[in-house]
């Protein structure tokens, strides 16, 4: 029998509000907060599964657009779902497609029955509906789905917000109308851009349906971080203290750490594995872009404090060969070490939280992560 969607908090910072917690599905216990390597086309790039299990993930973020379009819904059905598909057998969160739809097509035409889009892969026609996202969904049969949502970009003006704000609270409720899958949570999310009458007013709409989590969307699409933080600080006070809050695309170490003091539990970005392959490092004195000629006969690791594959094994020096030489390995060093970072720099804020020591946690983050790079020509 499969196990209902459970979360509960465990511990929360007096002064900030952040929160340690987990949450429960069939496949196992999950702690938050957590971030989610992203998986766009049932794997996540230059990771293999057991590289992902190794570097602390326990859930990750595939996508419903690309799949619906190769290689299609019925194709991961036939293969056991997506879970055996990619042979992962942590928790998986699909997208609902609704951001890559308004994002990746250049021809749409959205009406109130769902979005008409031309294929980034041939070109063909395609339309997707809110039923026709959860029916992909169930069919891919991932932890948790994602209702299907309008989205828009900065900047925009009040009235377009306003109407793709609505759009998605009556396309939630299609949504939620149609999802039958017990073993799958549905969670719904608050839309409204920068406006944040229209984020609270989108949040009390949701919540009345009493989705089992709830997403903040819209947001790391070009507004400030402190227009970022404003609209979580607007949300902060209404969303279900009882439920999971996943802040969507948000990835930049200094934007996790400013979530999590701000409630937020749940978080992915392609940026880890984006930035790798193109030599850019996190670490904890800032980003280094490992191809600057600075590091040509720098001996020492990545981050000298990170316990990663590539910081125990490799230097600087070799990396940035690799690069030069055009070999493979680089990008796999690269994401395997920016995956391990983001992912522990989430686990080490959640033990902060348990451990009453947040707020040192964060002040000591932000003295210590000013950004950082060598001077010397890129190569």
């Amino acid at each position: 029998m499969s196990r209902p969607f459970e979360f509960k908090i465990i511990a929360e910072c007096p002064v900030t509000g952040a929160r340690a917690g987990e949450f429960s599905t069939s496949r196992g216990v999950v702690e938050t907060p957590l971030f989610m390597p992203v998986g766009t086309q049932a794997t996540v790039k230059a990771m293999s599964p057991r590289e992902l299990e190794e570097i602390g993930a326990r859930i990750i973020l595939s996508n419903t657009y690309h799949l619906h379009l190769r290689p299609g819904a019925e194709v991961v059905a036939k293969a056991g779902g997506l879970h055996r598909f990619m042979d992962w057998p942590g928790c998986i969160l699909t997208d609902s497609g609704g951001f890559q739809v308004f994002s990746l097509s250049d021809l749409r035409r959205v009406t109130e029955d769902g979005v008409e889009f031309r294929s980034y892969l041939d070109g063909s026609r395609c339309f997707m509906t809110p039923e026709l996202s959860i029916e992909i969904q169930q069919k891919l049969g991932a932890d948790i789905a994602m209702c299907f949502d309008e989205c828009v970009f900065l900047p925009v003006d009040k009235n377009t917000s306003r109407s793709a704000m609505e759009r998605t609270v009556r396309w939630a409720r299609r949504c939620l109308d149609v999802h039958t899958r017990e073993d799958q949570a549905l969670f719904g999310i608050v839309q409204g851009a920068l406006f944040e009458d229209q984020r609270l007013d989108c949040a009390g709409r949701l919540i009345e349906m009493d989705f089992p989590g709830y997403a903040i969307g819209g947001l790391s699409v070009g507004e400030t971080h402190e227009e970022m933080y404003g609209i979580l600080d607007t949300l902060k006070p209404v969303m279900p203290k009882d439920k999971p809050r996943y802040l969507m695309g948000v990835g930049m170490p200094e934007n996790l750490v400013e979530g999590i003091a701000r409630g937020i539990d749940m978080f992915d970005c392609v940026l880890p594995t984006r930035n790798g392959r193109n030599g850019n490092l996190l670490t904890r004195f800032g980003r280094i872009n490992i191809k600057n000629a600075a590091y040509e006969r720098d001996f020492s690791p990545v981050d000298p404090a990170c316990t990663c594959y590539c910081c125990r094994n490799f230097t600087r020096a070799y990396i940035r060969h690799l690069y030069k030489a055009g070999e493979i390995l680089a990008a796999r060093l690269c994401s395997w070490h920016n995956l391990h970072f983001l992912i522990h720099l989430v686990k080490d804020a959640r033990s902060a939280i348990l451990e009453g020591r947040f707020p040192a946690f964060r002040r000591d983050f932000v003295r210590m992560s000013e950004p950082f790079e060598p001077e010397g020509d890129p190569l």
